[in-house]
């Protein structure tokens, strides 16, 4: 069932948690293919709590989250980011977050995993499976600091891990993931141009040499955007691949497209799912310029799969 944001509205007044309120809980599996959205989609709403995140994926009827580490850390009650002051300097903007970088790691080693189990029981209640934890590991952090991302996810229940990284930090992450026998997704951009950032499909495959752990998050826009074929990648790389990221863009680096406007074989990938059933779910990734209403974006983009795929 889909509500109107007008109900969603009336449902988050009352006193009840949304989930026991909503007596149908999302089914977004459809054909054997798992449709589902990362919680960056959600990044325009004014609103982006736990909460506010389930009601925006019960409205549209998504049943698959990758969740985004911040939105995870905020539900356990982490120090909420500071937002820039008006007029500030570059150099301020970066020392501020320098500064809050510092008091979030700080938070990080204190906080109790059981909150992260609490997080994952709203989903639980609200029918939304937490299949992924989207930690961005950059090349500043420490191994500790990589060894919470698993053990972050561990508490979540998520299956794996989703990265934006290097493939120079895809090396040192590999033997924490053969550690915990967790995949980890790298996504990829279209930089074909810096080695060492996850583009080629010889960054793939480097990575993929530093342990059977490593995977991919394979961005179907950004692969076409790069001139590569998602269709025989998928074929070659199932086992390799810890979700989908479905997007449209042009090819030849050129821009996000509403769907069905751009080069992206969206149709083309959404049916190898379905015959092959494989599984991995495809998380829409809103990025396009819309209406400005990212719920409404992403439930289009989600009937658009629902047509292809009925």
């Amino acid at each position: 069932m889909v509500y109107t944001r007008r109900d969603v509205a009336k449902i988050a007044l009352a006193s009840l948690p949304l989930a026991k309120v909503l007596a149908a809980k999302p089914n977004s599996k459809i054909g054997g293919v798992q449709i589902g959205a990362i919680s960056y989609s959600f990044r325009q709403m004014p609103e982006q709590g736990l909460d506010d995140i389930i009601k925006y994926m019960t409205q549209i009827g998504l049943s698959e989250i990758e969740l985004m580490s911040n939105h995870a850390e905020n539900g356990a009650g982490a120090p909420p980011q500071p937002r820039p002051q008006a007029g500030a300097s570059r150099e301020q903007m970066r020392a501020s977050m320098q500064e809050y970088n510092e008091v979030l790691r700080k938070w990080r080693t204190s906080v109790s995993m059981d909150k992260f189990k609490d997080v994952r029981k709203k989903f639980d209640e609200a029918g939304i499976e937490l299949h992924l934890l989207c930690y961005n590991m950059q090349d500043r952090m420490t191994d500790d600091e990589i060894e919470y991302g698993f053990q972050l996810a561990k508490a979540l229940g998520a299956k794996a891990i989703s990265t934006s990284t290097t493939i120079t930090m895809s090396k040192r992450i590999a033997p924490l993931a053969d550690k915990h026998k967790m995949m980890v997704g790298y996504h990829g951009h279209d930089q074909t141009s810096d080695p060492n950032q996850f583009a080629t499909l010889e960054s793939y495959a480097t990575a993929f040499s530093y342990g059977k752990y490593n995977g991919v998050n394979l961005d179907i826009g950004h692969f076409t955007a790069s001139n590569y074929d998602a269709v025989a990648f998928i074929k070659e790389h199932h086992a390799r691949i810890t979700n989908l990221h479905l997007k449209d863009r042009k090819k030849n680096h050129g821009p996000n497209t509403v769907w069905g406007e751009g080069d992206t074989p969206l149709k083309d990938v959404l049916l190898l799912l379905k015959e092959n059933r494989y599984p991995f779910p495809g998380n829409i990734e809103y990025e396009y310029k819309g209406t400005g209403d990212p719920v409404a974006e992403v439930a289009k983009c989600y009937e658009y799969c629902k047509k292809i795929l009925a």
